[in-house]
């Protein structure tokens, strides 16, 4: 699992700067749309003290002295009414502009972080579960489309409270000074609602990545989840989480309920009372116009309702720290997939494999290779076989890149591997493993893979070499027939025919087989041990055997045992040495009879 803060843990200041800056990153192709917005903003704090102007005016020159006309009073009603379209139409300009930029911002997050992911080693992928990804890429970047109205939040707050302060010192300078007060106070509130939130948010993030986690676990595993009764331990585990989850969740209503609408109104209260209560002392010595009043009221209420809805924004703002932080902890994992050398231009030719004195090491401690070292020339197949946990995976691990090893050396055609690009080996190696994997769609494309400069003609062609021509025919819709998710609706073999056409339509120099025959079913056996003949003709195979007897022919066979070659022939001179592997042999032979 990869290390989460705790929930005792605050979010430092600078670190929540820190995140704000790199996410801002991620803003900047959008940055013209951004300022535009921020442009209609500061436009709209504009109007927003001019309209309480206008009223004030009517009140204090016309509906005072008892001199408003119906002309007037029209044409004040004209001019507050064109005001408040004006402000109507700057209102929808800024929320526009900047939810779309927002949606952008967010979905280049998300892309580069899908993008990432398919940087990153096997090790990474061994170490975090699938759902707390899955939780990243979704409901992480999810939450960051909001995080960025927290800013626009702000600044139309900013804007606001700096053009009401000003509009209440023109009216009153010493009254707005007694309402400064307040500001120390809002700044108080807000420094410890961020800090004591960021603690409950950290947790609910956790507990929710662990939600998804239980759920794509348990949909995964439906089939063994009901063979063998265990549904209501999940749903006990489920329960025990989404009980958390919600603890978490009830935790930050209570802190919300207190610190957020509740306190900004009971200070804007008091605000206003004390600023009527010094008007109202005032008026006891010299009049004063109610106009005033009102406009002076509206500019404190402006004052603090922007604070009211940027306290609102502040869960807003932690959750999407918090989810920020966890973007940027996939986005800096430095567990990237082995690298090629960065001139690397070798072409593979003719498939000749050597393996010279390799170990190899998952967690950089214990071994699970050593020392391994074989030669396999082209056209030729080496076949691993040895118990459970014995290394033959590992070696085909190495070999096709998946994870690096750092003692010994790998050659191809006398090459070092590192000198090949990525492309050229993933196209030269074809490989097939035990589960055929099926991609919802259709037949062709999970042939081609949706690699549109396959041709159909190639499609074809490589269904009909692997024996996957026939049963193709068959379906409604031949080629494109339907594959649901998994490829449910087909038998075993049926899919690993189709894994076959899917490795040969690329037409690789190597051949990698991991246990490829292991859940065949007796339907298809006949066409697939004819596939697999046709397919390693004239291609260097390197082949895991479950079944012993499939490997007969192989040229070479090596028998591993922790991770060591311990025997190494073809299966005459295996069986003549009358050591691991015809003991291996035997036993099967007895079960199969």
């Amino acid at each position: 699992m990869e290390k989460t803060k705790t929930a005792e843990t605050s979010m430092p200041l600078k670190e929540q700067v820190g995140i704000i800056k790199r996410l801002f990153v991620f803003a900047k192709p959008f940055r013209r749309t951004f300022f535009l917005a921020i442009g209609f903003a500061l436009l709209l704090a504009v109007i927003n003290v001019l309209l309480p102007r206008i009223i004030q005016v009517f009140i204090d020159n016309h509906l005072s002295r008892q001199s408003a006309t119906t002309g007037t009073i029209l044409f004040f009603a004209g001019l507050y009414f064109l005001g408040t379209m004006i402000k109507a139409v700057v209102w929808f300009y800024q929320g526009f502009l900047y939810n779309y930029a927002s949606l952008q911002t967010y979905q280049h997050i998300r892309v580069h972080l899908f993008e990432k992911l398919h940087t990153l080693g096997m090790r990474y992928f061994d170490r975090v579960p699938a759902g707390s990804i899955v939780s990243r890429v979704t409901n992480d970047t999810e939450t960051l489309f909001e995080f960025w109205q927290v800013f626009l939040m702000v600044l139309t707050g900013i804007f606001a409270v700096v053009s009401s302060l000003l509009a209440m010192f023109q009216i009153d300078q010493t009254i707005a000074l007694v309402n400064l007060v307040f500001l120390p106070i809002l700044l108080f509130v807000i420094a410890y609602y961020q800090k004591f939130s960021s603690r409950v948010y950290r947790t609910m993030r956790e507990r929710l990545s662990q939600l998804n986690t239980k759920i794509n676990e348990s949909i995964s595993g439906m089939s063994i989840i009901q063979q063998f009764k265990q549904e209501a331990r999940l749903s006990q585990e489920f329960a025990d989480i989404n009980e958390e989850y919600l603890e978490t969740r009830q935790a930050m209503i209570k802190i919300n309920s207190l610190l957020l609408a509740p306190i900004i109104n009971l200070l804007y209260i008091l605000a206003v009372a004390l600023s009527l209560t010094l008007f109202g002392m005032r008026a006891e010595i010299t009049p004063i116009e109610v106009g005033l009043i009102y406009a002076f009221t509206s500019y404190v209420q402006a004052f603090f309702r922007p604070m009211t809805q940027m306290m609102d924004f502040l869960s807003t703002f932690t959750d999407g720290l918090v989810a920020g932080s966890r973007v940027l902890t996939v986005l800096d994992n430095q567990e990237i997939t082995p690298a090629q050398n960065p001139e690397a231009a070798e072409k593979i030719t003719a498939g000749k494999i050597e393996f010279r004195d390799v170990s190899f090491s998952y967690d950089g401690e214990n071994k699970v290779l050593n020392n391994i070292s074989f030669t396999v020339n082209p056209g030729e197949t080496v076949a691993l076989v040895g118990h459970t946990g014995s290394g033959k995976s590992s070696i085909i691990n190495v070999l096709l890149r998946f994870y690096e090893f750092y003692e010994g050396q790998i050659l191809i055609d006398g090459h070092d591997i590192r000198e090949f690009p990525m492309t050229e080996l993933r196209e030269k190696m074809g490989l097939v493993l035990q589960d055929a994997f099926m991609f919802y769609g259709n037949i062709e494309d999970n042939i081609r893979l949706f690699n549109r400069s396959i041709t159909d003609d190639q499609v074809e062609a490589a269904a009909k070499f692997v024996q996957a021509d026939p049963f193709i025919r068959q379906l409604p819709g031949n080629y494109q027939a339907k594959v649901v998710e998994h490829g449910a609706s087909f038998s075993s073999g049926q899919k690993q025919l189709l894994s076959f056409a899917r490795t040969m339509v690329t037409e690789p120099k190597i051949l990698v087989l991991d246990e490829a025959t292991a859940n065949i079913d007796s339907e298809t056996e006949g066409l697939i041990q004819e596939a697999l003949a046709n397919m390693q003709q004239g291609r260097t195979t390197v082949a895991i055997a479950h079944r012993l007897s499939t490997i007969k022919n192989a040229d070479l066979i090596l028998v591993l045992d922790k991770g060591h070659i311990v025997e190494r022939g073809n299966h005459e001179a295996l069986l003549q040495q009358d050591g691991l592997y015809a003991d291996m042999y035997r036993l099967q032979s007895m079960n199969q009879s």
